[in-house]
């Protein structure tokens, strides 16, 4: 709406000019009350205009936080996406398929990934084979998860990780043999030909259960354990994974 004019005041009375004195002073003090409307009129357009700038402004900064949440989704959209991508490319399973160790897969029944941990073209579903298939994304921060059981001395692979999917790898071993209990981390790192690893912060509650090594074989990074005994030895190995850079 256009703002409501004032009307031009008439010219004002002047001493100087006595003969029209009387004649303009009355036309002068005539037109101060439509003066007096016409400004309180345009006092309240200027006081609506301002009110409105006001809603619009708080619309406008409503608009920016909505703009900004909607942002932030999104990045946290993308970088679930970009999480799903990087679960090794998981393909439906599909039964009596032949997968190879390291391979990834999901479940048609939970939808969830899987991992092979040794090669295998069984029948049953990977979310009810703990033989063959190791969840991935599970408990534990994230971290996924192998298990391997030993009853000798002998050196045994309890992991695996395709060493062209993984550049290194955090692990955290337990060891368990239903009396005492070890837990270790391994740093280890390789290069497609040899895989080095740095033990660090070993606990136990009697004695270290086994020692470890790792080397590649096949494409796969192995993770190497030599139990101290031939008592049967559960190994539990969590790992944080490192993907080649793109």
């Amino acid at each position: 709406m256009a703002y409501p004019p004032i009307t031009t005041l008439p010219a004002a009375p002047s001493r100087q000019d006595p003969t029209n004195f009387a004649d303009e002073a009355d036309a002068f003090l005539g037109a101060l009350p439509d003066f007096g409307d016409e400004a309180n009129a345009l006092g309240s357009y200027l006081d609506g205009v301002a009110s409105d700038v006001d809603t619009d402004a708080t619309a406008a900064a409503t608009s920016a936080t909505n703009a900004a949440t909607s942002a932030t989704n999104a990045a946290n959209s993308a970088t679930a996406a970009a999480n799903s991508a990087a679960s090794a490319g998981a393909v439906l399973w599909v039964s009596g398929t032949s997968y190879s160790t390291g391979y990834v897969v999901y479940s048609p029944i939970n939808f969830q990934n899987y991992r092979a941990i040794q090669s295998t073209s069984g029948t049953t579903d990977p979310s009810l084979d703990e033989t063959n298939w190791v969840q991935l994304g599970g408990s534990g921060g994230g971290l996924t998860e192998q298990t391997a059981t030993t009853t000798a001395t002998t050196q045994t692979a309890i992991a695996t990780y395709v060493a062209a999917d993984y550049t290194a790898m955090e692990l955290t071993i337990v060891a368990d043999d239903s009396t005492d209990r070890t837990i270790t981390k391994l740093l280890v790192v390789h290069n497609g030909t040899t895989a080095s690893a740095t033990q660090y912060g070993e606990v136990n509650t009697n004695t270290a259960l086994a020692t470890y090594d790792v080397d590649i074989s096949g494409g796969n990074v192995r993770l190497l354990a030599t139990p101290a005994s031939a008592t049967s030895t559960d190994f539990t190995t969590k790992e944080n994974l490192f993907e080649p850079l793109a």
